[in-house]
């Protein structure tokens, strides 16, 4: 490489991690004025001590706004505290690669895993479709295909997160030239979800998040876990919407506290009125059982968050699962540290 091709890509690198940073800590500033209105002036020593640890522990004070809403949150600072774009510019890059991108294509979970895992009814991948076992089928022929046992469907496209890239179809409403000019990704069925669940949001299918990682020892482990709910109104759930509430990793049972995403606290769905205090997620320990055991299949990448939700025959299915850009501040301020024992704090780029 020419000294001034690699002059070039240094700059563009510099300017990205720049970008990033910035809308990151925009993000946190903003969530952080909104604990200020929730609970008042933000401790000056707490300020101060996240201030010091992102500069001696982590190496910038850029690392500060997320612990900030972490101290902010909890009204302590907790050493071990990973900011959520130290996570994605730091950890991320170190302990995935490119690997944690595969993630990004819909289509391929369920060959990767070696399991049917994820509710796959066909794809759409570069103008060809595809059964659910990879076999070409006539576009003409999806429809039948599709709706032969259900009539809704989910279009998920491929690097869809955070309720972005999601379509859902009715088999009156089907179009698969539409679906073709959307762009690559997986054709699934409608979840019909737990009772449990219903009682909460029966407009939209509610989500487990559960975020395991592998040790350098090679031991796999659940680190964090929280439900996400939607709003009546929603078709499914979205970040701009959804109402997350830390979930007890021992036994499966809910927080007292679920918190709107400005990150105010509530004590139940404001839509239904359902509580969440002491409420149990059904079959939880086969949820915990069937992350643990599908990330055997990707030790390469070492941290994932899996979206599953428990269905009304009171089965874990896997929506979606992400190894290379899963939320954590959550999980850091409600739950955290989590990942306190993995040294990441001492990851450099």
């Amino acid at each position: 490489m020419s000294l001034l091709k690699k002059s070039i890509k240094e700059r563009l690198e510099k300017y990205d991690r720049y970008r990033y940073h910035y809308y990151s800590n925009k993000i946190a500033t903003k969530s952080l004025n909104s604990l200020v209105q929730e609970k008042g002036k933000f401790p000056s020593v707490l300020k101060k001590r996240a201030d010091e640890y992102a500069v001696e522990i982590l190496g910038s004070k850029k690392f500060a706004p997320w612990l900030y809403v972490y101290s902010h949150f909890t009204g302590d600072f907790k050493e071990g505290w990973i900011p959520d774009n130290f996570y994605g510019k730091v950890v991320i890059q170190k302990i995935q690669g490119d690997y944690g991108k595969v993630s990004f294509l819909k289509p391929l979970t369920n060959r990767l895993f070696q399991h049917e895992i994820s509710p796959d009814l066909g794809y759409y991948i570069n103008g060809v479709w595809f059964d659910s076992n990879y076999k070409t089928i006539q576009k003409e022929n999806i429809g039948k295909l599709l709706f032969s046992q259900t009539d809704k469907i989910i279009y998920k496209l491929d690097q869809s997160f955070q309720g972005k890239g999601i379509h859902v179809f009715h088999k009156k409403d089907f179009n698969p030239t539409l679906i073709a000019k959307l762009g690559n990704g997986v054709i699934q069925r409608f979840i019909q979800q737990h009772e449990f669940f219903n009682a909460f949001t029966p407009d939209s299918v509610a989500t487990i998040r559960l975020t395991t990682v592998i040790d350098n020892d090679a031991k796999i482990s659940l680190r964090a876990a929280y439900l996400r709910l939607g709003r009546n109104k929603n078709k499914y759930v979205t970040t701009n919407e959804h109402i997350r509430i830390p979930i007890d990793m021992k036994n499966g049972t809910l927080d007292a506290l679920g918190y709107l995403p400005n990150w105010h606290q509530i004590l139940h769905h404001p839509d239904t009125q359902e509580q969440f205090e002491a409420k149990q997620i059904p079959n939880f320990k086969a949820c915990k059982d069937l992350v643990l055991n599908l990330h055997q299949n990707m030790p390469m990448v070492r941290a994932i968050g899996w979206d599953l939700c428990v269905d009304a025959q009171n089965t874990p299915i896997v929506m979606e699962w992400n190894g290379y850009s899963n939320d954590i501040k959550f999980s850091e301020a409600s739950q955290g540290p989590c990942f306190k024992d993995l040294a990441w704090g001492k990851l450099r780029i």
